[in-house]
Order: structure tokens, then sequence, then C-alpha cells
């Protein structure tokens, strides 16, 4: 065969039993040549397979083998498919010498697709799409690696039979582009009535619109049973008829109902343009209740529209008053209520929140969409557990959160919030680590921060005893732990975040040096970097290796000391 090329040893092994895994792989692909590495595609939450994996070979011969004489093989009940690794997204991107095969048997497959138009040139990727039951849909896609190739398959094969049918091949054009052409076009032809009475029929269907021109097909669609649903299309043989239908039918009644005819629409431009209508009806209700909607909680099962409108019928002219209740007709113990004006609303939450009401107080507020009430919730919640963190951090000595692990850094807490090394850099110490100063204790809790006497520590005089180690030197400006869990919230500061993420990769990188207890120190010198740089650390596994391993270098040159 004709090697691609970009080609280079790796392949994508596609249409994988999910139950797959790399150790299977292997034996099958051992026997044609030395592999190089095996990776089954896998979800980044479940684990599961995504049913493909890329096989890399040492050298390209092999890889040429495998190709010719595994692909579309059987593995676990179902036929590999396989084709070279396109490490260039644009290759796949742009559609050059991509065709479109529609109108196929049932019964063509991969393998027969591929072998039907392997003649006309090299072919990177070939497959027919089939539902989630595993049957054909009766169309397919071809990759070429040239144009010229495409175009002699387009040329040799559309409207000739292939097992039997007559098939359209053609360049293949990307969905997003075809619904643009589509709806673009003002030459629509199709076009679709609904309401129609259940009697109605094709042939009764096509002669309501037989008059308006030339029509090349009209059908009603039926249910399972065979009965009507209600619905049909119709196509004309030119744009002005089809016009002309949909002007002249739209609203007119038929057999006692009122007609809707319409151009008929793709069900994508559908979702498109209901959503679309949704969410200016979303937008406009959020305009015309905001600032006089209130929701008011804490109601009895006793209290129904009628009291509720009542209770704050003193603040204003009321519009609408609601209880919320089950699918079983219970209170849901929660309402609506909306005011003509603002301020009417304003003096309703002034005078209603925390009013008894029967056995209850109220909780009255502006009501707001769940999508912000979901928004104020977690930030609440990281606030409050960033909170606790920092406490627990003045209190212990030690920085709160899982980012830092068992074991206290030989840090002190900065003017940034986080442990540093405090000391003079010394030639040959990586950038952004700073020497750490001899003699400083490997551990420490509850330092103050200033000398005997002064406040510190865990709220005490001094800390435990008014104990302060000597060379440590405190800077005033410290932030608090309350401006400090402000600052991580900030989008410009996500220390903790960032620690977070990285502990645990330290970590596990250090298991395999036998060197887990260093995670934590190492942890918070990384977090010194440039916030930038540290995620570039956690993104890139070798960066990650290459900085831990200068961080064991400071640390064994400050032990040394």
């Amino acid at each position: 065969m004709n090697t691609p090329s970009f080609a280079s040893a790796s392949l994508y092994v596609g249409d994988l039993n999910p139950d797959i895994n790399e150790t299977q792989l292997f034996e099958v692909f051992k026997q044609i040549g030395q592999v190089a590495s095996i990776r089954v595609c896998r979800d980044a939450v479940t684990r599961r397979s995504l049913g493909y994996a890329y096989v890399n070979y040492h050298n390209l011969t092999d890889a040429e083998r495998a190709l010719d004489m595994l692909n579309y093989s059987d593995l676990k009940g179902r036929p590999m498919r396989i084709m070279w690794s396109q490490r260039d997204p644009s290759l796949r991107k742009t559609g050059n010498g991509n065709i479109f095969i529609k109108n196929l048997d049932k019964a063509i497959d991969n393998k027969s697709l591929y072998d039907t138009f392997a003649v006309f040139g090299n072919i990177l990727s070939c497959k027919v799409s089939f539902d989630e039951v595993g049957n054909s849909k009766g169309f397919g896609f071809v990759h070429y690696e040239t144009g010229e190739a495409a175009e002699e398959a387009i040329k040799k094969t559309n409207g000739k039979l292939i097992n039997g049918k007559k098939v359209f091949v053609g360049l293949f054009v990307a969905k997003k582009e075809r619904q643009a052409q589509e709806e673009n076009s003002p030459k629509w032809t199709n076009i679709f009535a609904k309401n129609l009475n259940k009697n109605v029929d094709d042939a009764k269907l096509k002669e309501l619109f037989s008059s308006f021109g030339n029509i090349t097909s009209c059908v009603i669609m039926k249910d399972e049973n065979g009965a009507s649903k209600g619905f049909g299309f119709i196509n004309f043989n030119a744009h002005e008829e089809a016009k002309a239908a949909v002007d002249t039918m739209n609203g007119k009644e038929f057999d006692g109902l009122q007609m809707y005819v319409g151009r008929a629409q793709k069900k994508g431009e559908r979702e498109r343009d209901l959503k679309d209508m949704f969410e200016k009806l979303k937008r406009e209700r959020m305009s015309k209740y905001q600032g006089v909607n209130l929701y008011v909680k804490n109601l009895e099962e006793t209290v129904d529209d009628a009291k509720l409108r009542q209770e704050f019928s003193n603040c204003g002219t009321i519009t609408s008053a609601k209880v919320m209740y089950d699918d079983k007709g219970v209170s849901k113990g929660f309402g609506f209520v909306c005011f003509s004006t603002p301020d009417e609303a304003t003096k309703a939450v002034t005078e209603m929140n925390g009013k008894m009401l029967g056995s209850k107080p109220i909780y009255v507020a502006l009501a707001q969409r769940k999508e912000l009430r979901h928004q104020q919730l977690v930030q609440q919640h990281a606030l409050r557990q960033n909170g606790m963190r920092m406490q627990q951090a003045q209190a212990t000595g030690m920085p709160g959160g899982p980012m830092y692990g068992p074991g206290a850094p030989v840090f002190y807490q900065g003017p940034r919030g986080g442990f540093v090394y405090q000391g003079v850099p010394r030639p040959g110490y990586p950038v952004g680590f700073q020497q750490p100063r001899p003699g400083y204790p490997t551990a420490y809790r509850g330092q103050p921060r200033g000398g005997p006497g002064q406040r510190g520590g865990r709220g005490g005089r001094g800390g435990r005893g008014g104990q302060v180690y000597p060379g440590i030197k405190y800077n005033a400006n410290v932030r608090n732990p309350q401006q400090q869990v402000q600052d991580e919230m900030d989008p410009n500061d996500r220390k903790q975040l960032l620690g977070e993420a990285l502990y645990p990769l330290v970590e596990g990188y250090l298991k395999t040096q036998d060197k887990v207890d260093l995670a934590g120190k190492i942890t918070g010198m990384l977090l010194e970097i440039d916030p930038q740089e540290t995620q570039s650390i956690i993104d890139n596994p070798d960066m990650l290796r290459k900085k831990v391993a200068e961080a064991i270098e400071v640390l064994q040159a400050a032990d040394k000391e």
C-alpha cells in the first residue's frame, strides 16, 4: 500500500469493544512487530473506554503491515477499524479529499465500503454510520489522502448501483456549513403543514395543495399503528410554488381546524429557533419582573395564594401571588409575590422579612434566577471552607487544605500569604526558589506575629508560652486570614486552587522516588513561582518532573549546610 506522506509509526484503532484494554491490544499487535506503546483513550471521570486507542510501533514498516493485516479483523465480536493517526487536526477539519456516500444498502459495513472505494486512491479513513444498536444508517464517509482521488471516486461512483441500490456520492460538507447553506438559500421547495384532521391522507393533502404547482412528493406522517400524526410535508418543483402555498394556506381553516403551513426546517434549525425564542421570552420576563418579584419562604402548609396576597396587600399593588405545590398538592413552603413597582417591593422586604405568619417567621427577599442563586451558594461554601482551613492553619502553624499534605514545611508566612524560604539566593539555585536559612526548624506550631507579649499564634499572647524562633522575621503587613480568603477568591490569585491540584501530582511523582515526605515542602516551593508557570507545571508532566527534581536538589543542598 502507499504510505501517507504525513504518517508516523502511530496507528488509530477504532470501533473497539468497551472491555478491551491495553494488554489485550498488545497481544494482538505484538504479532506484527515490536510495539513501542499502546494507549486506550478513556473518559476522564468514569475511566471507561471511549472505544478507540493509539498503537505506536518502533518503525514505520511494522505499522504498515499491521494496517494491512489487522484492519477490520475481529476482536471480541467487533471488527477493528485501523487507520493512520493524524496528529495534524487541520487534515481532519479541512475536509480535503473527504467524500460522503448516502443511500447505502444496510448490509454494507466498514470493510465493504473500504474495499469498494480503495481502488481510487489511498484511504486515510473509512466509516459507515451506525445507530446505537448497530444498524446502518445508510450513509458513510471515505477520506482520501488527496483531493484528486476523491474527485475520481465521485466521478466513477455517483449515481451507480452498489449492492443493488443507486448511491449518491459527493464532496463532504460540514454540518454547520450545510445548515448555513440551506437556511440562507432562498430557493426552498419543501413545506410543512400541521394541525390537520386525522382523516386527511396523502391523496387528500396532495389534492389540497395541487393548485399551487407541480408536487414532487407529499406525505402524511404516521405513528407505529399507521394513524395520522396530524402533520405532513409537501415538496414542490419550484420555490415560487412553495412560497405561494405558504402565503395562501397558512392560517386557513380546513376540515374544521386552522392549519399552520410554513417552510420545512431540519431538526437542528427548529431546535435553534425554539431555543432563541425561549431565551428571548426569558430575557423579557427577567426585565419585566426585575426588582418587583419577591421570594417568600418558611410558609406554613395552610398558607395559600389568597392568604399570601392578603398578608402583603398593605405594601402596594400586587400583580400576582403564588404558593408553590408539589405533584401531590402539598405546599413546598415557599412562594412568590410580584408588585407593580420596585418601591413597593422594597417596602415589602423591609416590613415583611422576619414577620410572624401563623407560627413561623417568614423570609422575604428579591427573587433570583436559579443559576445566580446556585453561583452564590457555591461562593459562600468556598468562603466557609477556606475560612476553616485558614483558622486551622493559624491554630496549627501549618497551611490548611490538602495541597500541602503531612509534615510542616521549613517556610515562614510571607507577605503574599504563602510559605517561602528567606535568604539570599545562591548561584546555581533554580529560578523561583530561595535558599533556606541555616538553623530553621523543620516544623513549628503557633508562632506569634511579634515578640513576647504581643498577640499572635492561637489567639493567646505570644503563641505557645510566647515562644519565638530566632532568626525569623515577621512581616507586620502579612494579610489576615479573612483578607487572604478574599484574595484567593479573586481570579488573579488562585494559589489555593493551584495547590490543591498540584499536591497530588507532586506526591505521586515523589512516591516513585521514595521521597513522599517532601511533598508538602516542594508543593509550597512551587506555589511561590509565577501562577502562570505553576499552571504550566500542572499541565506538563515533563516540566513537573524537572521542577520537582530541582526542588529536591535545593532541599538536599540546604540539609548539607
